[in-house]
């Protein structure tokens, strides 16, 4: 049975569920940052999926980063699958600005992190999910 891991479930909040992937809004608002996590469980690594899961996840990164470069228009998109801190598989996908607090650096053990406030967390994920049925 999926279970999302306790740190992405401490430090993100659903966007929605697509067909493969949960898709998450990380709380931090210095990037404009989604995170798909596949929905089967005890996957650490891309090549623990199917081959079907694969190609789906695939298509999931480009519609989440479709969406992040339509609502933000970023300078660049950051797409990684990292998982040295949480093992559960997962998949960054990030807006990056030339002129954000990181920048060229990677935003992953920046130290640079500061919560939305609730009611814009709630204002972003509603402005994702509309962006998503667009």
């Amino acid at each position: 049975m999926f279970k999302l891991h306790d740190r992405l479930a401490a430090d993100t909040v659903l966007v929605h569920p697509l067909t493969l992937c949960q898709m998450l809004c990380m709380n931090n608002r210095v990037w404009p940052w989604l995170i798909l996590v596949p929905a089967r469980p005890d996957v650490t690594e891309l090549h623990h999926l199917s081959a079907d899961d694969r190609a789906l996840l695939i298509e999931e990164i480009a519609q989440a980063s479709a969406l992040l470069e339509g609502m933000f228009r970023p300078d660049k998109l950051n797409v990684a699958a990292i998982g040295n801190v949480v093992p559960q598989l997962h998949v960054h996908v990030v807006a990056r600005r030339r002129d954000d607090p990181a920048w060229p650096n990677p935003v992953w053990g920046s130290g640079i992190a500061e919560p939305y406030a609730p009611a814009d967390l709630d204002s972003l994920v509603l402005r994702l999910r509309d962006g998503l049925e667009t």
